[in-house]
């Protein structure tokens, strides 16, 4: 059963919003009219690939037997809104941090890896969902929103999976490195792979193909 302490609560919160403002700003800019529209739909993709990220860290984290609580980087948040402006956002928003005396790199790997894991595989979900829904997007709103927050959601979780997989300080791909760099290579070419997909193609060329390929 999950646990969360009353400043893990805050701190996820508070990465929450600055990470969704900063997805929010990188993709409109200074639109305010831009900012208040996609807000709503960043919010989703961001949101549950965030809380699921970080859920994927406290599972396997307590099926070892450790505690696990997230923190949240100040400075990191700080440097996400900074460079959103210039359409990159930089989300080093915070970490999951284990409470043990002795942990192996196996297992500070394992817990690492099932981060960028679970954006990965939430990234095709929504793919998927949107892929699905895409055919009837002409005749109701509903689906065109929910077409228009799974292809947002493909794209962020994307990112955030190759983002953390870079394996320097605070990110996971350091500790998944140290453990087993065939896990990482694996892992790190196959988020990359997704996220390029993303930039160079697009969610929606992807949704189109894979319709039309069904």
């Amino acid at each position: 059963m999950f646990s969360y302490t009353k400043n893990e609560i805050r701190d996820l919160i508070i990465a929450f919003i600055v990470i969704t403002i900063a997805f929010a700003v990188s993709n409109v800019g200074l639109s305010i009219y831009g900012f208040i529209s996609i807000l709503p739909i960043v919010m989703v993709g961001v949101g549950v690939g965030f809380m699921y990220r970080e859920l994927g860290h406290k599972y396997v984290a307590m099926k070892y037997g450790y505690m696990a609580e997230f923190k949240m980087y100040p400075i990191g948040l700080l440097i996400a809104l900074a460079t959103a402006f210039i359409g990159w956002v930089f989300a080093a928003a915070g970490a999951v941090k284990i409470h043990a005396d002795n942990i192996s790199e196996e297992i500070t790997g394992k817990i690492s890896v099932a981060g960028p894991m679970a954006n990965m595989s939430l990234a095709i979900i929504f793919l998927l969902i949107a892929a699905l829904v895409y055919p009837y997007t002409a005749y109701s709103r509903l689906f065109e929103l929910t077409y228009l927050i799974s292809t947002v959601g493909f794209s962020v979780n994307s990112f955030l999976a190759a983002f953390n997989l870079f394996p320097v300080y605070t990110l996971d791909g350091l500790n998944v490195i140290k453990w087993n760099k065939g896990v990482w290579f694996i892992t790190f070419v196959l988020a990359i792979t997704m996220m390029l997909l993303s930039i160079f193609i697009g969610a929606e060329n992807m949704v189109r193909l894979i319709v039309d390929l069904v």
